[in-house]
């Protein structure tokens, strides 16, 4: 008895130190143990005020890569570092005027807790008397819309990657019980090795139970937000059946030009497949997009377990895919590190970007930071 508890001792402890020095040099080698050590830091992090050095003359700003409601994302050279990085500049003026400074507050609190492989975090922050600067990696592969745009609809070999980095994202989000909503292809980037990166976590959401408010994209919102229903993590798994169905098929499954055609279609759950999908992806889409909640694959009593066990992933190595040892079907062309060819909204910057008011504006709004 003594030599066998000596033996697992010995066992325990060379399987600790294996698998420390493989953590040390990023690899994953227990997945249940990552989960668990994310929700461990994320918990330290969130809603933890980060320090940051960094000051508007300490980056060279050289294209504009995108724009939205609230300001920019631009191509940015961290001279200091000679690295480059996009940095989303948000103006405060519009923040407060739209009454979305929790909302902004929120979604970089969320960026600077999280890190996985397949999502866009927060490298770090900071603010002038004008903007709010988000800094993060660029991505030079640009948007994976952009490519399916291009491409026409992609092969079930190259959806089925995606989709296994998606769902593993998400799984990771649902762990620190982050609810995403806004999944599409919109909000995927491509990397330079064909990986994706889900990035705008402006409609994520800490919820550990439920949550009412009405959010997302028309073509991806789960019938639930649509009857106004309290939801959960279940919103992600229609909408993850909606981006399957829209990488292999070139188009989305509920399409209307009218949105409330749309909103109709995607409450009564009835859409039609092309004669080219296998049956294994019909199978897989259709317990994803499934109206009762009761029946849709995610939230059973398995959860992600039926859709990572399903037979469209049956070759899937879970393992290997989240320690990026899989390869992509697809390389994006990228001549270097600032190719921006993959942007199709880049321009040159916009000069009111660099005027930065001589007075703080409302720096009691913005105090957090």
């Amino acid at each position: 008895m003594k030599v066998i508890k000596k033996l697992l001792q010995y066992s325990n402890m060379e399987y600790f130190k294996s698998r420390q020095a493989k953590l040390r040099t990023g690899e994953i080698i227990d997945y249940n143990y990552f989960l668990q050590n994310s929700k461990e830091e994320f918990t330290k992090s969130f809603r933890k005020k980060v320090l940051c050095d960094y000051k508007l003359d300490d980056f060279e700003l050289l294209k504009s890569l995108g724009s939205g409601s609230f300001g920019h994302v631009v191509l940015v050279h961290l001279i200091k570092k000679d690295s480059y990085h996009a940095m989303k500049i948000l103006r405060k003026i519009q923040i407060k005027k739209t009454k979305q400074i929790d909302h902004t507050l929120n979604e970089k609190q969320i960026l600077e807790a999280i890190k996985f492989p397949f999502i866009v975090y927060l490298q770090c922050s900071f603010k002038d008397n004008s903007n709010i600067y988000f800094v993060m990696p660029f991505i030079t592969g640009g948007e994976m819309f952009t490519h399916l745009r291009q491409i026409g609809k992609f092969s079930e070999t190259l959806s089925r990657f995606y989709a296994s980095q998606v769902i593993l994202a998400l799984e990771y989000l649902h762990y620190l019980d982050l609810i995403y909503r806004d999944l599409k292809p919109e909000n995927i980037l491509i990397d330079h090795q064909g990986n994706l990166k889900i990035t705008d976590l402006g409609f994520c959401k800490y919820v550990p139970g439920r949550t009412w408010t009405m959010c997302g994209t028309p073509d991806y919102i789960a019938p639930e937000i649509i009857l106004s229903k309290g939801y959960g993590k279940s919103v992600d798994w229609w909408s993850f059946g909606v981006l399957v169905y829209e990488m292999t098929a070139g188009y989305p499954p509920f399409y209307a030009n009218d949105p409330m055609q749309m909103f109709e279609k995607i409450v009564s759950g009835k859409y039609s497949n092309p004669v080219f999908f296998s049956n294994e992806v019909k199978d897989l889409i259709r317990n994803l997009l499934q109206v009762d909640l009761t029946r849709r694959y995610g939230n059973l009593k398995n959860g992600i377990n039926d859709i990572k066990s399903h037979k469209w992933f049956k070759n899937c190595d879970w393992l290997a895919i989240v320690n990026l040892k899989t390869v992509s079907p697809y390389i994006p062309q990228i001549s270097g590190i600032t190719d921006i060819s993959h942007f199709e909204g880049a321009r040159d910057i916009d000069k009111t970007l660099l005027k930065i008011s001589s007075v703080d504006l409302y720096p009691d709004d913005f105090d957090e930071f």
